[in-house]
């Protein structure tokens, strides 16, 4: 199958109208409804359905995207690889969840390039959802996830575990509020054990999908919330975050997920580099800032 074409099917997708893509690809229109007749006739079914309103997939074409995603991720790993100098033995491809790539995936990066210099790396950072569909299809040697994943047929290993505490700023301008925790989204599972601990605490007035904006924003202006101790080591050191007393700490995980297919040497690298740069992080000695 042309990649060319699944490139385009993509770019349609993504741009909503033949016109748009072929703007974003620098090809006619023409050339744009050609590619994807040929890929059409190829599959033996139409793929978009083009009305007033835009252009939409068919059914085929819902079943067919995620596909051409695997084919487009694939062809580009195969390239890279391929264009690898004769120093570089191999690629390594991470991904991780955004809540967990920092500071874990700079200090891995270092540590690889220090320790491996033959490898040449690749980080991509996603949800946890498509990371696994990219480490089942193997577009992914690995991927670092929070909590282990329940879908069958994939390799889940503990890298670290870490606890969730309270912790809070002062700010001399900020009121004194009771309702001034900040709702951090840690995942379902947090959330039903949080509100298990706190029944009748009332709904959060600010909630921030993303530790670090929250934690600045404590620092800011005032607040609580909950974050890996670990990571706000040097805030609690240096006196600008405090731990709640008699709060209640929840435990979290963080997994190295990969296929039993995967290559064994490159995982066996993945996994020490991760474990290397995590006691870092769990002790406090590192100098990154703490990070969700």
């Amino acid at each position: 199958m042309d990649i060319t074409a699944a490139k385009t099917f993509l770019e349609v997708l993504k741009t909503g109208s033949f016109a748009a893509a072929a703007a974003n690809l620098h090809v006619t229109q023409t050339a744009i409804g050609a590619r994807i007749r040929v890929l059409e006739q190829e599959l033996g079914c139409p793929l978009f359905v083009r009305n007033k309103i835009g252009t939409q997939l068919t059914l085929a074409g819902q079943k067919f995207q995620r596909y051409a995603v695997s084919l487009v991720r694939l062809a580009d790993q195969a390239t890279q690889s391929i264009r690898l100098s004769q120093a570089q033995e191999a690629v390594v491809m991470l991904g991780a969840e955004l809540s967990i790539s920092h500071p874990i995936v700079p200090l891995w990066l270092v540590w690889m390039r220090q320790t491996y210099p033959g490898l040449a790396l690749s980080v991509r950072v996603d949800t946890a959802d498509r990371l696994i569909d990219q480490v089942q299809e193997g577009s992914l040697d690995a991927a670092i996830l929070y909590g282990a994943p329940r879908r069958s047929g994939l390799v889940a290993e503990l890298i670290f575990e870490e606890k969730l505490v309270l912790a809070e700023s002062r700010h001399p301008s900020q009121p004194i509020d009771e309702n001034r925790t900040v709702q951090i989204d840690w995942g379902e599972e947090f959330a039903d054990a949080y509100y298990s601990a706190f029944p009748d605490e009332p709904a959060s007035t600010v909630a921030v999908s993303y530790g670090p904006l929250a934690l600045e924003y404590i620092l800011a202006g005032g607040g609580r919330g909950y974050f890996r101790r670990g990571f706000i080591a040097p805030y609690l050191q240096d006196g600008r975050l405090s731990l709640v007393k008699s709060a209640p700490e929840f435990s979290y995980s963080a997994y190295a997920v990969h296929s039993p297919r995967a290559d064994e040497a490159i995982i066996a690298h993945i996994r020490e580099g991760l474990r290397a740069c995590s006691s870092r992080i769990v002790s406090g000695r590192t100098k990154s800032n703490a990070r969700k």
